[in-house]
């Protein structure tokens, strides 16, 4: 086998799906700039030209071209268009207008909400455990071979790692004066356990004895 270029080492990416990632979807074509059809949401695989509107698609016949579509002012695709020609598998989708769709590229996210047990792992946006990666332009630069992970991920999942992994040894002390070893596993649950029921009478245990005191007399006062 020869040397791998730059395309293999990143899991032999389609020549143009990088350039789509960076391009500016839904501006006006400077082609048709006066037709009420110019806005920009096509893009042609085999061109590989920029965006282009419903009228330049006449010099694209025999191409092919995908539509981008708009969920929350962030650009996505339908899955089964893009599924023919990438594969996008790890990549979370969602239902948008009752179709599967993918993001393009990763939205800002101040910060994984509380129980969170699965982030994107490039730019921690909360995900659902069956997918790593938040969208197309995450799993480009998640897969490749010089990405390397936040330090905030992989704190978190030493600390995780740590719990779930780790143990401790405990000590008694026996009649001999030797002390024994117990291993105890550190996997937890974050809810505390219920404690084991007692016998204590709380109504007596509630009244603690005070400190005996002899009155002047000489007889034994007992406070209660």
């Amino acid at each position: 086998m020869g040397a791998t270029g730059p395309d293999e080492e990143e899991n032999n990416w389609p020549p143009w799906l990088k350039p789509l990632l960076k391009e500016r979807f839904f501006v006006q074509c400077k082609l048709h700039i006066d037709s009420h059809k110019s806005e920009c949401n096509m893009y042609c695989l085999d061109c590989i030209n920029g965006p282009l509107c419903s009228l330049c698609l006449s010099h694209h016949k025999d191409h092919i071209a995908i539509q981008i579509r708009r969920s929350s002012y962030h650009d996505v695709i339908r899955v089964n268009e893009i599924q023919k020609y990438l594969d996008i598998s790890l990549v979370q989708t969602y239902i948008i207008n009752s179709a599967k769709i993918v993001f393009l590229n990763e939205r800002p996210q101040p910060r994984p909400g509380k129980g969170v047990t699965n982030t994107c792992q490039v730019c921690e946006r909360t995900l659902l455990d069956s997918f790593n990666f938040c969208s197309l332009g995450c799993k480009v630069i998640g897969t490749s071979k010089n990405f390397i992970k936040k330090p905030r991920d992989l704190l978190a999942k030493r600390r995780l790692k740590a719990i779930a992994l780790d143990s401790d040894d405990t000590y008694s002390h026996n009649n001999h004066g030797r002390y024994r070893s117990t291993t105890i596993n550190k996997v937890q649950s974050f809810i505390p356990s219920t404690p084991p029921p007692t016998s204590v009478n709380y109504r007596t245990a509630k009244r603690r004895k005070g400190i005996p005191h002899r009155s002047p007399m000489g007889g034994l006062v007992i406070e209660y």
